[in-house]
């Protein structure tokens, strides 16, 4: 599929009677920044939580259409997938960083020693990788067996980040990861978003037009749970297609 890393074909999600997504057709390109935006309460991150199965864990829950992962084109919410291990392909960051109760070394050892297989040595080199990725190795060195929650709240998002990065996934969703941060965080953030694309896709959800501006190549535009539109960063924000996303972008609604 060329540069593609995922692709969405028709999706649909149902919470229950609740229709919540329809019929998505998007393109999530190799190696890019592809950021969804759109109001509250528009399917954004019901459709990035499609990515790694979140909704599995509610009961009723149901999807439609396909949702396929490059190169071999798996069908995520195919019912004969086994999420766990999608869950080890997609790497996800939410909202307010959620440390483990653990220290910070066992925060990013976590998902290496349930996948299981490596020894002692290969996850503290996995886990010394995964801080520098997130640029968080020179903060933390000396303080590994430290609690995370002594960290601060662009450290602990810093921290999710490499937790997320350890198990070397292909994707990475960020679910509006700088929301609950301070300016000087959030660029720290930005920056690292901007340096890991290099080596891994990944779908963010913002609320904050400027930081889709800043650090994403695709933009995909939702409204009450429909794509209204999707293009080039550049594009979107000079010349939207849609009136529906020019509305948006200009602040009349949302």
């Amino acid at each position: 599929m060329g540069d593609l890393k995922a692709e969405a074909i028709g999706l649909d999600f149902h919470y229950g009677d609740v229709q919540a997504l329809y019929g998505i057709d998007l393109p999530i390109h190799a190696h890019a920044v592809t950021a969804l935006i759109g109001p509250s309460g528009c399917g954004k991150s019901t459709f990035l939580r499609c990515f790694n199965r979140m909704h599995d864990l509610h009961p009723g829950s149901r999807y439609g259409g396909s949702l396929l992962l490059y190169p071999d084109g798996v069908d995520i919410v195919g019912p004969d997938v086994d999420p766990i291990q999608m869950r080890m392909r997609i790497g996800m960051v939410f909202q307010k960083p959620n440390p483990f109760p653990k220290s910070i070394f066992d925060n990013v050892a976590f998902g290496l020693r349930v996948r299981g297989g490596l020894s002692r040595g290969e996850i503290a080199d996995a886990v010394e990788r995964a801080l520098r990725d997130a640029a968080l190795w020179d903060e933390v060195k000396d303080r590994l067996g430290e609690s995370a929650f002594r960290l601060s709240g662009g450290q602990q998002q810093r921290l999710c980040i490499a937790r997320a990065l350890a198990t070397g996934p292909e994707l990475l969703l960020l679910d509006e990861p700088t929301s609950a941060l301070d300016p000087v965080a959030t660029a720290g953030i930005e920056q690292l978003v901007l340096a890991l694309r290099e080596r891994i896709t990944i779908v963010i959800v913002t609320h904050n037009m400027q930081q889709a501006a800043r650090i994403s190549d695709h933009v995909a535009f939702f409204y009450l749970g429909r794509l209204v539109e999707f293009g080039a960063t550049r594009q979107m924000f000079v010349k939207p297609a849609k009136p529906e996303t020019e509305a948006y972008l200009t602040g009349r609604f949302g």
